[in-house]
């Protein structure tokens, strides 16, 4: 995912994609503590994924 993605969606948009990542995360927290991850890299993705959405929430919010 791209921040000229993140963008070009509205806050509203960006709470959602925001909600949906935070639970993919817990999600792959999980299956990594259980041993059942193979793809240790999906967690980084993840994680960086959630602070470029919270990054261009900032920008919006201080923009307004």
């Amino acid at each position: 995912m791209k921040a000229t993605e993140l963008r070009a969606k509205d806050a509203e948009g960006l709470n959602k994609e925001l909600k949906e990542l935070l639970r993919a995360h817990f999600s792959l927290r999980m299956q990594h503590a259980t041993q059942q991850l193979s793809n240790n890299s999906q967690l980084r993705k993840v994680r960086r994924d959630i602070a470029r959405v919270r990054t261009v929430l900032h920008e919006k919010a201080t923009a307004a």
